[in-house]
């Protein structure tokens, strides 16, 4: 039995930490920011207050019913009678009023509020797919950084091999102390770059944390996707196309102007009368007269004749808004065409300096190799092999930052064309 208790108890320590580090890929970083970013929550919320307001339009297609109660007494002059007499009545009735017709005041409302509602949930689809592409975006920039460690930490032990040599060098009598301190001074701006290229692998994950709607990311590390083929390019018209049929900023404007047109029809109407319908039953006391019961049935119309110019600065702020929303969306298909074309020419340019940068950091790997060689047998100079290392440092680096570019530019044209 303790054996068993010692074995679970090991289990529980070991097992916990191996789970909370095992990699994290990308599709649970993006389940984890689309249940968590409050920017998400923000959206959805205010999608529920729209649908919440579409109720509250239609009520008005529902009868209305109230309990009515009224107690009055006091000396009231009473024509039956032919003098004043103390008084004392009670009501109690339940009174309903409906509405026939308002001639289009109920119905554009309801219109309003339901492309309200519409865009609303638009709203939410744009604002996950911005949560996505920021994940996306700091997902590789993380990915880089830590390539950029790595980069930079090779440099750090080629730079320590450097100035091992060196040292052995002077020993021996070869070389100057000067050539020790120039090949220490190097391995320190090595180290220096190593820091911060760690500082900037910290700030990546922490903003890549951000992005999830998370504190932070603990010591998780990230899961390298898989190395495809780069995609080739695609036809930039029928990208266009694509964006403006899916783009959900696009169909947000849609749905208000759809909400701006229903308000002003609601607005219009107010030049015209309303119908409506009321009854009412209940009871009845006096302290003169016997209690019964009583009703009434009755038929309003009201028709609006000058309100202060108020129906006229309705209708036209409503006007104003639906040419408003109409040239908004106008610039946005301008902007959503912009957008496309810059992330294909992102991504074309990428591609090309992927592959321009690889061959170049190959050659500096090469070169970084034989001035090393050439160092150790006494042919090359410390300058030589400093400028070679520094010349591999910066090749790797421009192609590290080349992949992962063109991993963000097809981000950001899934974002651009509004792909989910």
């Amino acid at each position: 039995m303790k054996k068993t208790l010692l074995f679970l108890m090991l289990a529980i320590v070991f097992i916990d930490p191996a789970k909370a580090a095992e990699p994290l890929t990308l599709a649970e970083a993006l389940t984890t920011a689309g249940k968590n970013h409050p920017q998400i929550e923000e959206a959805a919320a205010t999608l529920s207050a729209t649908e919440a307001k579409l109720g509250q339009a239609r009520a008005n297609y529902w009868p209305q019913i109230n309990l009515a109660a009224d107690w009055n007494k006091g000396d009231t002059f009473l024509t039956a009678l032919g003098g004043i007499k103390e008084t004392e009545v009670s009501t109690t009735s339940v009174v309903v009023r409906q509405n026939l017709y308002d001639f289009g005041r109920t119905a554009g409302a309801t219109a309003a509020a339901r492309g309200a509602k519409a865009a609303a949930a638009e709203g939410v689809s744009v604002s996950r797919q911005d949560v996505a592409f920021r994940v996306k975006t700091t997902w590789y920039l993380v990915l880089a950084a830590e390539k950029q460690v790595e980069a930079s930490r090779k440099t750090v032990a080629a730079r320590e091999g450097l100035a091992r040599q060196a040292g052995e060098f002077f020993l021996h009598g070869i070389r100057s102390k000067v050539e020790v301190a120039r090949t220490e001074a190097a391995l320190f701006a090595g180290k220096s770059l190593l820091i911060r290229a760690e500082n900037n692998r910290d700030l990546a994950r922490l903003e890549l944390a951000n992005a999830m709607g998370l504190d932070s990311l603990a010591d998780r590390p990230l899961a390298e996707p898989e190395t495809n083929a780069p995609p080739a390019p695609e036809d930039l018209a029928g990208l266009r196309e694509e964006a403006l049929r899916n783009r959900s900023e696009l169909k947000r404007l849609s749905s208000l102007k759809d909400a701006a047109s229903g308000s002003l029809r609601s607005a219009r109407s107010g030049y015209l009368p309303t119908l409506s319908g009321t009854a009412s039953y209940g009871d009845a006391a006096q302290s003169m007269l016997p209690e019964g019961q009583i009703w009434a049935l009755g038929v309003n119309l009201t028709l609006p004749v000058f309100s202060g110019f108020a129906t006229h600065e309705q209708v036209r702020e409503a006007d104003a808004a639906m040419h408003g929303v109409e040239a908004q969306h106008r610039n946005l298909r301008m902007q959503v065409a912009k957008e496309v074309e810059s992330a294909w020419l992102g991504i074309t340019e990428a591609q090309a300096r992927l592959a321009a940068s690889s061959k170049e950091a190959e050659a500096a790997r090469e070169s970084q190799r034989l001035a090393m060689e050439r160092y150790r047998e006494g042919l090359g100079t410390m300058i030589e092999a400093i400028d070679a290392q520094a010349q591999a440092l910066n090749a790797e680096t421009a192609q590290i930052q080349a992949g992962y570019d063109q991993k963000i530019a097809e981000a950001r044209l899934d974002r651009a064309l509004g792909r989910q």
